[in-house]
């Protein structure tokens, strides 16, 4: 795609992705639910920024991150050797997650739990569990039996943790699979699975992000054991009150330092890794070496302003309107308005789409597009009504997460392996961008405003987006199945000796 097109094109997807929950929440606003000018200029002040900055990172993203893991998977692929491929997998892994938008949105929200700590625990999880997804695609481990394997061990030690853990663990492994990680991780697959001859070997590329999203969960579970400060359940989101338009802009100034700090820590080591893998084995020409250096500085000015328009403006005014609608005279319609951000929210991911076409070429036609697309849409409208219900009445997150992969794990074993893959990497696709920076301080006002605990009833709200999918993309897939079943085999023209054959015939 030439690069003024690709451009456009970024900024095209970043606003489909911003301005319906925009429009929605200055109508509510505007209308029924009062909130400060300011609080409500900030926040269109903060879309801006946040289409902007999105735009920017996700062709930055395009241009270096899919670039590299496209690079190193083919040396890696050729090196054959698979000690390297395990030790570059980990080091990657966790320097790609360290710079994960999401990652960073959701850790500075998590009270008590030491921002860096937890980045750094995630982190380290994505690294060992992008190891293990290499060893699963060389050597052919059926993705189902994994998967059972380590949701059992999954649900055996969250019995064993504080409640208020299980909630942030459940959500970190939603938010570790976003624009910044998915693309990477999915261009090292492809460049690995090359390795093998077979004819599954594309297919097994499937399943890299939902193996990874796996990996945070145990990590933040495990910390919970050696972690000694408890959680106290208050909020951790500071609203932004300002005086005037220039305390405003001054507010808005005063944070780009801080975060533009803040990226350059967590690009560097990725910056370094590629430059040294570059000097001793890539050894790219200058152009296509400069296009991703270029790509890097716009992840990085892009990443800068996503992170100042959402923590800024976006957050502000998600959490403070989660908290008038739960107030009484407004709560009967909390769930109804999560629903109908969340179908907006799914409408517009632009990876969401790329799945859909690939799940329609996938099943030859027999699942179209537009089935999967509604498909999820209805997954995450229904996660943001239950997690709503939850802030309403601290339903334990067990009681839906336990059943939820239950389904998930059982579909399994009724639909065409590829489907399992996509399903559950499905889950990181649809816990974008805005879930974590919009609907959970949200979620957080919401809760708040009940007198209810956030770590048990707020959180937990990117792992039901992340569930969701998994049950409505396998029952897709189970569709097909009984499709496939249901069409009648052609029955086999038998042709005589003297008959002549027009093989040109159309």
């Amino acid at each position: 795609m030439h690069s003024k097109a690709m451009f456009f094109e970024k900024f095209k997807e970043a606003a489909a992705s911003v301005l319906p929950i925009t429009l929605i929440v200055a109508l509510m606003c505007l209308s029924f639910v009062p909130v400060t000018a300011d609080l409500l200029l900030a926040f269109l002040l903060g879309a801006v920024l946040l289409i902007v900055g999105m735009g920017l990172f996700t062709l930055g993203s395009d241009v270096s991150m899919t670039q590299i893991g496209n690079h190193i998977g083919a040396k890696l692929t050729k090196s054959r050797n698979l000690a390297l491929i395990l030790v570059v997998s980990f080091l990657l892994g966790v320097a790609i997650t360290v710079a994960e938008p999401d990652l960073q949105v959701l850790a500075a929200n998590v009270p008590a739990i030491d921002t860096t700590l937890l980045i750094i625990t995630v982190a380290v999880g994505v690294g060992l569990f992008l190891l293990a997804s290499m060893l699963r695609i060389l050597f052919a481990v059926p993705m189902k039996w994994l998967l059972m394997g380590l949701y059992g061990l999954v649900f055996l030690l969250a019995a064993l943790t504080h409640p208020d853990y299980l909630s942030v663990a459940f959500d970190s492994g939603g938010v570790t699979t976003g624009p910044m990680t998915v693309p990477f991780i999915m261009a090292l697959g492809v460049g690995v699975a090359s390795i093998r001859s077979d004819g599954n070997a594309n297919t097994d590329s499937f399943g890299l992000v939902a193996l990874c999203s796996v990996g945070p969960i145990l990590a933040v579970l495990l910390l919970s054991f050696v972690y000694k400060d408890a959680p106290d359940g208050t909020a951790a989101s500071i609203v932004s009150n300002y005086a005037d338009t220039v305390e405003l802009g001054f507010g808005y100034l005063h944070a780009l330092p801080e975060y533009l700090l803040e990226v350059v820590v967590a690009l560097l080591p990725i910056v370094a890794f590629f430059l040294i893998f570059q000097v001793v084995a890539l050894r790219l020409h200058k152009l296509p070496l400069m296009r991703i250096l270029l790509g890097l500085v716009l992840t990085c000015v892009g990443l800068v302003l996503f992170l100042t328009g959402v923590n800024v403006g976006f957050s502000s005014l998600g959490y403070i309107l989660g908290q008038r609608l739960a107030e009484p005279r407004l709560q009967l319609i909390l769930i109804p308005v999560a629903m109908l951000m969340g179908w907006f929210i799914i409408n517009a991911e632009p990876a969401v789409h790329v799945l859909n076409k690939q799940v329609e070429e996938l099943s030859a036609g027999a699942i179209s597009a537009t089935a999967m697309h509604y498909s999820l849409s209805i997954a995450v409208a229904a996660a943001m009504g239950l997690a709503m219900l939850r802030v309403i009445t601290g339903l334990p997150i067990m009681w839906l997460l336990i059943p939820g992969y239950g389904i998930a794990l059982l579909l399994a074993f009724f639909v065409p392996p590829t489907f399992t893959a996509i399903a559950f990497d499905s889950g990181g696709v649809a816990s974008g961008p805005l879930t974590a920076t919009f609907m959970l301080p949200f979620a957080m006002g919401a809760t708040s405003a009940t007198g209810g605990n956030v770590m048990t009833d707020a959180f937990g709200l990117v792992a039901l987006v992340a569930m969701m999918p998994l049950i409505t993309v396998q029952i897709m897939g189970l569709i097909y199945v009984i499709k496939v079943r249901k069409t009648p085999a052609e029955p086999e023209v038998v042709y005589g000796d003297s008959d002549v054959i027009e093989l040109w015939e159309v």
